[in-house]
This record gives C-alpha cells, structure tokens and sequence, in this order.
C-alpha cells in the first residue's frame, strides 16, 4: 500500500443527472453507456494521475472537438484540486488538446447542483492530418491532485454552485 496522503473519491454521477448530457440517444442506450462507466484508476503504483476513460466511442478528425461527459464526480478534501490533462501518448501522437488547457475540478464543485459532473471539450488539433480514434473504454485525459494554499488576507465566503465561470456570476 502507497505511503501517499488519500485526500479523494470518485463516484459516478446519478443516471438522472448522466442521461441530461445526451439529447440525441434512446434512454436505453445512454443506460447502456452509463452502465460500462468505469472510475479514474491510476495504471501503477507509481503513476501521479488517474485515467478518465472515454464513455463512448468517439472519432475526431483534425480540428473537430467534443465535450464528453465523463459521468464521473470527485469527492476531495477541501485544501485540494484536481488537475485535468490530456494523456501524454494522445498529446504527442495526435496533439489531443482539452480545450481550457488544463481542467481544474475544485473540491467544493462535488455538492454543485450538476452533481460536480466532470466534463472534458476535446480537441484534435492534429497538424497531420492524423484521424482520432478512441474507443469507449480507452483512458484519454487523467487527473492528478494538487494540495494548495491561500493567502493570509484570504477572506473568501462564497459558495459554488455550477461548473464554468460560475464563481464569478453574482
């Protein structure tokens, strides 16, 4: 057993909340999908990051994007954040691109309304004409947790409830 500080969770999302990702699929297929979600799991013992699988297959051609709904919530002390990155073989290979560069899930987005649902807006920013194909089930972006700090004239009270930009809606 790692020496490593456990600080999270990760959980599936309700179905209720999954099926509102899709609008142009039967109720049983998105079953079907949620069904075979599987849960961030690092691939060694020394791996910092946990692979997000992708839910469903997906082919991005140079320049296309998707936004995948993930399925999968995140449980965190508070004082953590988890860094979202594409995985490295898919940003060398094919220049796989999240499109806010880096994903920042933080440790009170879990109680949001949205069930602290994690998506991801993927590109293929291939340059080579280089067609993506990741079928579901295949790891393409991981997580890795950060512990970080506040300044001593920290005086934030504010309360989250949505994923972006809703930290500064008034």
């Amino acid at each position: 057993m790692s020496d490593a500080k456990r600080v999270a969770k990760f959980e599936k999302v309700s179905f209720e909340q999954f099926k509102n990702s899709f609008d142009n699929l039967s109720e049983e297929e998105i079953k079907k999908i949620y069904n075979d979600l599987k849960l961030p799991k690092r691939a060694t013992k020394g791996s910092a990051g946990y692979d997000f699988f992708i839910p469903f297959d997906i082919t991005l051609k140079p320049g296309q994007t998707c936004k995948v709904p993930t399925g999968i919530r995140c449980y965190m002390e508070e004082n953590y954040v988890l860094k979202l990155y594409p995985r490295s073989g898919l940003g060398f290979k094919y220049r796989l691109q999240l499109n806010n560069t880096v994903g920042i899930i933080d440790s009170d987005y879990y109680y949001s309304d949205n069930e602290g649902h994690i998506f991801a807006k993927i590109t293929n920013d291939s340059n080579e004409d280089k067609i993506l194909n990741l079928e579901s089930g295949t790891g393409f972006m991981q997580g890795i947790f950060v512990e970080y700090g506040i300044t001593f004239d920290d005086d934030s009270t504010s309360i989250r409830n949505g994923g972006f930009g809703s930290t500064t809606k008034k």
